[in-house]
């Protein structure tokens, strides 16, 4: 008998959140495999050139902690309006 919240017996199953996110980062790595070329930045006064791959890395890293960052401030949103319904 599986007591509530509990994950089914037989085995666990994958979230469709986790399935998009394993997609998402082979599709990243693939991406990242293929170009390995260098590329030159230019802003303001900064001028710099970066391997594509490492700021294809550092662009990815920082979506997801927007992505992030949003999602805790939804569930802060959420748990606040709970608390006052109350």
């Amino acid at each position: 008998m599986n007591e509530p919240g509990a994950a089914p017996s037989g085995g666990s199953k994958v979230s469709g959140g986790a399935i998009a996110s394993l997609g998402g980062l082979a599709v990243l790595a693939i991406f990242i495999v293929q170009n390995t070329e260098d590329v030159r930045f230019d802003f303001l006064w900064i001028d710099f050139t970066w391997p594509l791959w490492l700021y294809t890395i550092v662009v990815a890293f920082f979506g997801a902690l927007v992505w992030f960052g949003l999602g805790v401030m939804r569930r802060h949103r959420r748990r606040k309006e709970r608390r006052a319904d109350r």
